[in-house]
This record gives C-alpha cells, structure tokens and sequence, in this order.
C-alpha cells in the first residue's frame, strides 16, 4: 500500500471524473490520500471529499501562505481554520497547509509569518503535524523553526527543495519528515540529485495533483494513482528496492498523521 501525503482532488479540475480518479489510484496501490487546505473558497470541497470516502481520504486543514497575501480577510480565514480545528466533531490529520512562500513578492513576508507561527502555535497545542510549504525563503523557514526547537514540534516539508545542508538543518528542529512527488523525476532536479542522502526513514510519497505531474506524464493534470510512478523513480535513485520504498514510506506516514 502507498499513501499520498498531498493530494488536491476536491480541486475543481477533478469535478468531472473524481470517482474514476479515486478509483484509478486505489488499483494503483495508493489506497489512503491526504488532503491539504488552502483556504475558505475550497473548504467545503475539501470535507465533502473526505466524507464521501471515510478512511480513504483525510482532510487536513490549515491556511495557504499565496492565501493570506493581498487577502483583506486574512484574520477571518485564519479564525476559522482554528474554528475547524478546534471542533470535536471531526478529525484532521494535520494542520496544513501552512508555511512561507517568496516566489511572486517578499512585500507580505511579516504577516505570512504571523500566520505560520500562529499555526505553529495551534499545531502544538492541539498535538497535530504541520504540512510546510517552503519556497524561495529556506533561510528564514528554518531560522523559524529554530526558534521551536525542543518544543516538540513534527510535521512534514512539503515538495521539499532544499539542499541537503536544509535537509539536515530542518532535521534539528523537530520531527519533521520530507515530501517528495514528482520534481523527483525530473531530469537535473536538485531533489533527485540528493535523494541518496535523504534517509529512507525520512521521506513520505506525494502527488500534489493536479500539479507537477511526474515523468513521463509531465505537463498533463496529476492524480494519486502516479505516486506509485514516483515511488518506482524514488526506488531507482536511492538504488533500493521499489518493495522497500513502498513498504517503508508508508510506514513514515502512518506513524508522522497517526494513520491505523
């Protein structure tokens, strides 16, 4: 069995043939999917997925940093990502997904923090792993993360692009695990590159669908059933066998969500 650990298929792309999409992916072997929030717009898409297949598919919820950019209403989404969290009547997985991202402006930089040490906060109040989306601020991610060290905090690095030295770096500030989707197939990907100095015990399998479709499948909409692709291409890097990768990353995951 392979779990997703990021998958978006309440994502409208799939509203013609998600059925078939989920079905697609249990025949693969990709039988348990994790799925992240970003913000308001797609929460009801989201829990609805969820319900609709109990034990398949696990929600998380959380508030998308590109969602707190020029939003007026950040304060608002990110009372009620609490509210969700703070309900007893359902169980998220995870708080994600949460993090930094510098990629279009530095300009919202101050109160993109504010939002991820609030989540951060909440993740450790409420004993729950963060789902950390992290791109061109590795410096400043980690610097935060530093500042929780020992604190008890886990969680998992998104679509990690860091080099090793982040790899190593993020390692001391918490449990954290390492996501890895289909940027792994890529030919001269900086992740596929150094794989073979991730530990085995440190990665987790995504698919991010409908985004970054792994090789040979690039450019078209992803979906779960191709993280088996990637665990063959993960296989193949760290030069270990598909069986062990399947076998041990799904491990990773059961253990970093409390998965049965």
């Amino acid at each position: 069995m392979i779990i997703d650990t990021h998958t978006h298929l309440y994502d409208e792309a799939f509203d013609g043939d998600r059925r078939q999409v989920v079905d697609a992916a249990v025949e693969a072997g990709v039988e348990v999917l994790l799925l992240p929030a970003i913000d308001s717009s797609s929460h009801r898409a989201l829990l609805t997925m969820a319900d609709d297949y109990p034990g398949r598919c696990l929600p998380m919820m959380g508030l998308h940093p590109t969602s707190v950019n020029d939003n007026p209403h950040w304060q608002t989404e990110l009372e009620l990502v609490e509210n969700h969290l703070r309900r007893a009547t359902r169980r998220f997985c995870a708080i994600g997904e949460v993090g930094l991202d510098m990629h279009w402006s530095a300009e919202w930089a101050d109160r993109q923090i504010e939002v991820f040490r609030h989540q951060v906060a909440l993740a450790l109040e409420l004993d729950l792993p963060l789902v950390i989306h992290t791109r061109d601020c590795w410096p400043l991610m980690i610097s935060i993360l530093n500042d929780y060290r020992g604190c008890g905090l886990r969680g998992v690095m998104h679509a990690f692009s860091g080099t090793v030295e982040d790899y190593a770096a993020v390692k001391t500030c918490g449990d954290f695990v390492f996501g890895v989707g289909g940027v792994a197939t890529y030919k001269n990907s900086l992740i596929s590159r150094i794989l073979p100095q991730i530990a085995l015990e440190d990665i987790v399998l995504e698919s991010d669908a409908p985004y970054l479709a792994p090789t040979p499948m690039r450019g078209q909409r992803n979906q779960s059933a191709w993280v088996a692709t990637i665990c063959c291409h993960v296989a193949q890097i760290m030069n270990l066998p598909r069986e062990l990768v399947e076998r041990q990353t799904t491990a990773n995951a059961r253990r970093m969500f409390a998965i049965e």
